[in-house]
């Protein structure tokens, strides 16, 4: 007498947890996988952009396999970048890359750290005049409610000595 064959999943058969973990990476694997692809194929499309800006400007060809070079060496590139990122925050034992990783990051280029540090501070002001704005707004609303509520109070008042 043969041995019965385990069905499939599909099949209507059981799997194992470990299978269908095994199964769920692969899941994983594959949409990260897919995400990848995407955003090579979005680097690859600015790359040749900007490389078809330069051509014009410069009266100059890329070719296909230059513009691929380029827009692999930039995909590398932001993916060391952002291992390093993810370091800098780490060894500050937090969880959150800041801007000041970002600047630690541009060290070596004294005009992009200038840059980053001018965009820095232009944001960090940007937000405290939402923040104050938001105060304002909050503070007009609440001196509203208490005046509103003031004259109902006093309307109250009227009303209970008249009777």
């Amino acid at each position: 007498m043969a041995a019965a064959q385990p069905r499939p999943a599909a099949l209507g058969g059981k799997r194992s947890r470990a299978a269908e973990g095994g199964a769920m990476e692969a899941a994983g694997g594959e949409e990260r996988l897919l995400y990848t692809q995407r955003l090579k194929a979005a680097v690859h499309y600015t790359v040749g952009c900007l490389c078809q800006e330069v051509a014009e400007d410069k009266d100059v060809q890329f070719s296909k396999q230059t513009i691929a070079a380029i827009s692999e060496i930039t995909f590398r590139q932001c993916e060391n970048f952002a291992k390093d990122l993810e370091m800098f925050a780490r060894h500050a034992k937090r969880s959150t890359i800041t801007t000041e990783d970002v600047k630690l990051l541009a060290r070596r280029s004294s005009c992009l750290l200038k840059y980053i540090t001018e965009k820095s501070e232009e944001l960090a002001l940007n937000n405290m005049e939402q923040k104050e704005k938001k105060k304002k707004k909050f503070n007009a609303v609440k001196e509203g409610r208490t005046s509103g509520e003031h004259e109902a109070a006093v309307t109250e008042s009227e009303d209970y000595n008249i009777a």
